[in-house]
């Protein structure tokens, strides 16, 4: 009997949406339930023009433009469908699919899961119209829901708990068609290793309590200062700076590191992000959806800062109303809130116990057997 095939498609715009999509297909690399999964950036199906467009300024716009960014959020989530931005959009996409469909005949898969938004509006489309599509389902990436997200043919939508399901039916998705699973993660978050293993095979003295600052996949945010500020607390601590693929920020960090001696240990991308958080005790990150679903599932506390208005903000809030973190709004409130969790360690040991009633680090799981149930 041929493996079933499940197509994902996500979008790279901001790292999560693809993440989400790769965790999906790690779990089948591993032999999930006899699943064939293939993963699609639909970024890489358009026109070198409209791919700048659509990704490369939402990353320019939320750095440089948060205020543009929160107005647009506000405005696409209640929009009229008759709007001249709409209708705009629309025709811009609508020159932007030929490749798509192209993809969806070659591989002709049994099912399709969408982590983006954008690709769950082309095939909304394409199913109004009555072409042949095999079912369509939607995994929302943040503890929040937009309106972008939510659109009619669907076979289904998969929510990061019980609050964004009950948003979903509200926008006029029926109940049974939403299910609770949490975000897709990678398989290794589903069991935290051992911090003292963790810890020395990074270079870290694991009886030391340890800071993680993580700037996300595209490193935006002023993270050299706040690693140089950290690193030169009188608190007996190590601090772990995450660049990811910025080249740039990694360089400066590394300067940074060079005054503050077997204090500050800075590093690139990495593929094993889930043993470095299991070396930290307190994550200092910005919220977006994918890796707070980690730290959650590592039990990781968090310090969230510089959230993007809009799907962060909104994330932050659900951890903040969860126990699971702190906001620090600039330098000063994180060090503050800083000193405040390591003179108080049972207030840490509460934000960890607080965690687990959130985490779910077997999201993957759930929607795939969700999805080939109903096969």
């Amino acid at each position: 009997m041929s493996k079933k095939h499940i197509l994902v498609l996500s979008v790279s715009a901001g790292a999560g949406h693809v993440r989400a999509a790769q965790a999906l297909c790690a779990a089948a690399e591993r032999g999930f339930r006899q699943l064939r999964l293939t993963h699609v950036d639909v970024m890489d199906l358009v026109p070198a023009g409209f791919r700048k467009l659509y990704a490369d300024s939402y990353i320019k716009l939320v750095e440089k433009m948060p205020l543009a960014w929160a107005y647009l959020y506000q405005y696409t989530d209640q929009r009229s469908a008759k709007s001249l931005f709409d209708r705009l959009r629309r025709n811009i996409e609508r020159l932007n699919t030929r490749k798509l469909n192209r993809e969806l005949k070659r591989l002709a898969p049994d099912a399709i899961i969408c982590t983006h938004f954008l690709p769950a509006e082309l095939l909304s489309r394409r199913l109004a119209r009555g072409r042949p599509t095999p079912p369509v389902w939607v995994q929302v990436t943040d503890f929040d829901v937009h309106g972008l997200w939510i659109h009619p043919h669907m076979q289904g939508y998969f929510a990061a708990n019980d609050e964004v399901a009950w948003r979903i039916a509200a926008r006029g998705i029926a109940p049974k068609q939403t299910f609770i699973t949490g975000i897709p993660i990678m398989p290794q978050f589903s069991a935290a290793p051992a911090r003292a293993d963790c810890a020395l095979e990074i270079g870290l003295d694991p009886r030391k309590t340890t800071l993680l600052i993580m700037s996300g996949g595209v490193g935006i945010g002023g993270i050299e200062a706040l690693a140089e500020r950290l690193a030169s607390l009188q608190h007996d601590l190590q601090v772990i700076a995450l660049a990811g693929r910025n080249e740039a920020l990694l360089g400066k960090l590394q300067g940074i590191a060079r005054r503050y001696p077997a204090r500050l240990l800075p590093m690139g991308f990495t593929r094993t992000i889930e043993r470095v958080m299991a070396a930290a005790d307190i994550a200092i990150t910005k919220p977006g959806g994918l890796t707070t679903s980690e730290c959650l599932a590592m039990g990781l506390p968090m310090i969230v800062i510089s959230p993007i208005p809009g799907q962060e903000e909104r994330n932050a809030d659900f951890l903040l109303e969860s126990g699971a973190a702190l906001k620090a709004i600039d330098a000063a409130a994180l060090e503050y809130k800083l000193r405040l969790l390591l003179e108080q360690p049972q207030r840490l040991a509460a934000m960890r116990e607080r965690m687990r009633a959130h985490a779910k680090p077997n999201a993957v799981a759930n929607v795939l057997d969700l999805v080939s149930g109903r096969l």
